[in-house]
């Protein structure tokens, strides 16, 4: 009988072979690609010496087509858990050494099980993905493996934040498990996601393209909107990770954690007076008010290159978590649109899942007119954003830089559609719409009957923004809380979301609403 010395020695030998993976060969090819090794990938993400790998033992059982000769341990994914800042953390991370990352039963089972620890322990999930899709020797059962996957994604879903990176090909229905996380980070050059591949789109619609034309880490962020992040490499991209992770809570029974900081709370912003043209007409960078109003002027936009025209982040006030929406008048003129109301619904729903507070910044001239967006469903999917701020219960701020127009203005978090506190600087106009347009209509028989059809016009105008369009209009009428100083902003909200703090929005009882689509 072996006796214990040597069976811990063999021991030792066996997870050290596992650790160092396949043949010294494939992670040549795996680095020539300009990728790090999934071990590598985890060191990174992870604190140093933090994490503890579950089944690294565990091989296939899968016969035929040769598979019952090739059985190497983890069979292609490491999972495990550390912690990030000291925060647990679960992770699985495909292995494009052994079968190409390919999902098998084996491959799937242990997926499945770390997703079930992240569930029961209320910790975040971060999958690493760089996988050829299901392993095709295996059949349906490798099929089976990924309606594990999504059913368990969609359990966690609003309970823990989930977080795919993507690090290397998704294809097929392994693309829709991220499509069902929260975030999803890409790197480009070497990350495509799409779901069915450049060979197949030139045989049904004879169009070529590269399958980074087609779903690389820039077309997902810029067009179609399914990635979050993009990265020129690797490090950075998890770099990122991390950062996002440290703002989050673990679960959404926590809040977000709250860091100390040099920051004063009372600090004044004068630099916005100059930031912000009280001329509507004229354009600025919200990101610029973004910064002077948050800790350190750091934060981390979400889908900063998809519907740029409104500008999601989060950040830190005073230490702690926010959500932040922005319309933006350098990306046409900040109008709502489809894209930025979807993007702006999915932001929401998501802070309010995991009690991060709101704080919206409304410059909006109103909904973007067209018959594209009116054939393209601008009504339904623009009451996403709607419904989204209409349900949700955390801490809601908004603040009135400049104009707000219209059905705009009420969408983004007016006080009539439930914002705890309502505010606005002295240069805001909120109205149905803008002065000039206003006149034309409400007076456009006293215009057209003047002898002089120009000076009639510019004085109504003035008629009009004189009775309807001052900044204190909806101050009198209680439609905001405060008019106050844009150099006080800070400090304002940093002391309206602590008073919102225990927040206790006494939801009525219902199983789930049912969200326009």
């Amino acid at each position: 009988m072996e006796s214990p010395h040597n069976a811990v020695e063999h021991l030792r030998e066996l997870k050290e072979q596992v650790a160092q993976g396949p043949d010294p060969a494939a992670t040549e090819r795996q680095h020539a690609k300009g990728k790090l090794t999934v071990r590598e990938r985890i060191g990174l993400l992870l604190d140093k010496g933090s994490f503890r790998e579950v089944e690294a033992l565990r091989r296939h059982r899968a016969t035929g087509f040769g598979l019952e000769a090739k059985k190497p341990y983890t069979d292609g994914v490491i999972t495990g858990w550390g912690t990030v800042e000291g925060r647990t953390v679960f992770v699985y991370a495909h292995d494009f050494r052994i079968f190409g990352g390919a999902l098998g039963e084996a491959h799937a089972t242990k997926i499945h099980k770390i997703m079930d620890m992240a569930i029961a322990a209320g910790a975040p999930l971060v999958s690493l993905n760089d996988g050829a899709g299901a392993r095709i020797q295996e059949g349906v059962a490798a099929l089976a493996g990924y309606g594990g996957i999504f059913q368990r994604n969609t359990k966690a879903s609003g309970v823990i934040p989930q977080i795919s990176v993507m690090l290397g090909p998704c294809a097929g229905g392994a693309a829709y498990s991220p499509a069902l996380t929260d975030f999803v980070f890409m790197v480009r050059e070497t990350s495509q996601m799409f779901i069915t591949g450049p060979d197949v789109v030139k045989a049904v619609t004879a169009e070529e393209i590269t399958q980074n034309g087609l779903g690389g880490a820039d077309v997902h962020a810029e067009t179609s909107g399914v990635c979050h992040f993009a990265y020129d490499d690797e490090e950075t991209c998890l770099a990122e990770v991390r950062y996002l992770l440290s703002l989050l809570p673990s679960n959404n029974r926590e809040l977000p954690p709250h860091a100390t900081g040099e920051d004063p709370a009372d600090r004044q912003c004068p630099a916005l007076l100059e930031v912000v043209p009280a001329d509507g007409n004229r354009s600025y960078n919200i990101r610029e008010v973004i910064e002077e109003v948050v800790d350190d002027g750091e934060y981390l936009e979400v889908h900063a290159a998809w519907a740029p025209n409104l500008v999601c982040a989060l950040a830190r006030l005073d230490g702690r978590t926010v959500g932040i929406l922005a319309n933006q008048p350098a990306a046409m003129a900040g109008v709502l649109d489809i894209r930025a109301s979807e993007k702006g619904a999915r932001f929401v729903q998501f802070c309010d899942a995991f009690n991060i507070p709101l704080v919206t910044l409304v410059d909006v001239p109103g909904f973007l007119p067209g018959v594209d967006q009116e054939h393209e469903g601008i009504i339904r999917r623009g009451a996403k954003l709607l419904y989204a701020y209409c349900n949700a219960t955390v801490p809601r701020v908004s603040v009135v830089l400049r104009k707000a127009y219209g059905g705009a203005y009420i969408v983004m978090d007016s006080r009539s559609i439930g914002a705890d506190v309502a505010l606005a600087w002295p240069t805001n106009e909120i109205a149905v719409m803008g002065a000039e347009g206003a006149a034309n209509v409400v007076f456009r028989r006293e215009i057209n009957a003047a002898a002089d059809p120009e000076a009639m016009r510019a004085h109504k105008i003035e008629e009009y923004r004189r009775e309807l369009v001052h900044p204190y209009y909806a101050a009198e009428r209680g439609l905001v809380d405060d008019v106050i100083d844009p150099a006080d902003t800070r400090a304002v909200l940093i002391s309206a979301l602590a008073m919102l703090e225990a927040k206790d929005a006494g939801l009525t009882r219902r199983k789930h609403g049912n969200p326009p689509q």
